[in-house]
């Protein structure tokens, strides 16, 4: 088993760029992540197309992808698959297993060069982790979890922490406690202050 020391990646690090094909509106792109400076973006990676799991939360970020776009965010799918594997799925109808047209491109990481940067290659079946970060606009993560492949993730808790992430980082003072949603009272984190909060409760 060789590990890599660049293999790990942290919240607070840049995030890796990449170029790679995507498929966007049934047509083959190359896009770059760095292009997407100066938005945040959700970088979600699933181990195949025409899985299970998989249509299930790739259909769901499609449908509410304009809650993304509304506070300024991108949504990029990834998988090892290649970009004519996306292009036949998302041609399929979601009855026959397939996602149907969606909101956001999905990108082909057949190389493996993505995943491993990313370090959610699972090396032993050649296929990706259920990994999804959250980028800043400076390109930095700042939020990043990984799922076994069993198991899919939660549109709204991404939204629920993106909007987190996005509050604090327009109110540098402050800070959001557990399950914090929007309109909720933050935290200012000085021992003083914090009674305030509290007492609130």
């Amino acid at each position: 088993m060789t590990h890599h020391t660049e293999g790990c990646i942290r919240v607070g690090q840049s995030a890796p760029d990449f170029t790679a094909t995507s498929v966007v509106d049934q047509e083959f792109k190359t896009i770059k992540l760095s292009d997407y400076r100066g938005k945040y973006v959700v970088l979600f990676f699933y181990p195949l197309d025409f899985t299970f799991v998989c249509p299930t939360e790739i259909t769901a970020f499609s449908d509410r992808h304009a809650e993304f776009k509304e506070i300024d965010t991108e949504i990029l799918g990834i998988s090892v698959d290649s970009e004519f594997s996306h292009l036949a799925w998302i041609q399929t109808d979601r009855k026959e297993g397939g996602v149907g047209d969606l909101n956001y491109p999905l990108v082909s990481d057949i190389k493996k060069e993505i995943s491993a940067a990313y370090n959610v290659l699972d090396p032993e079946a050649g296929i990706a982790l259920r990994g999804l970060f959250i980028i800043d606009k400076e390109g930095i993560i700042q939020h990043a979890t990984i799922n076994n492949l069993a198991f899919g993730r939660n549109v709204e808790e991404t939204l629920r922490t993106l909007k987190a992430i996005q509050y604090v980082q327009s109110h540098p003072d402050e800070v959001c406690p557990a399950g914090w949603q929007p309109g909720d009272d933050t935290m200012v984190p000085d021992p003083v202050k914090k009674k305030v909060y509290f007492a609130a409760i």
